[in-house]
């Protein structure tokens, strides 16, 4: 297992080729537009699957965009998460590491 120090140089080599949040498209209309999402889908998809309700907070692309502008603006690839959800669950997905469910009593399910 890495060492903390080597796992921060190694985040920082990653958030350097990322480009920042901006130039990834997270602009103001970004935000309108992430809004806007929310207020139309206001509860956590994958609470929802699990039974439970959860306001979702982020807007997350189903599929990543990889700063593939069309796939980044469509909006079939959006899906509304709780930040818990996206930022463990979904980046776990991504990575292909498998996700553990938790029921409606927030036990493992």
């Amino acid at each position: 297992m890495p060492k903390p120090l080597e796992r921060r140089a190694r985040n920082r080599e990653y958030d350097a080729r990322r480009g920042s949040a901006r130039a990834r498209g997270y602009t103001s209309r970004w935000e309108c537009a992430r809004a806007s999402f929310l207020r139309d889908y206001p509860l956590c998809r994958m609470c929802e699957q699990g039974g439970m309700v959860r306001e979702a907070t982020v807007v997350d692309h189903v599929v990543p965009h990889r700063g593939d502008q069309a796939l980044f603006w469509d909006p079939s690839n959006w899906q509304p998460l709780c930040r818990e959800h996206h930022d463990r669950d979904k980046q776990r997905q991504e990575r292909g590491r498998p996700v553990q469910a938790v029921g409606a009593d927030g036990w493992p399910a």
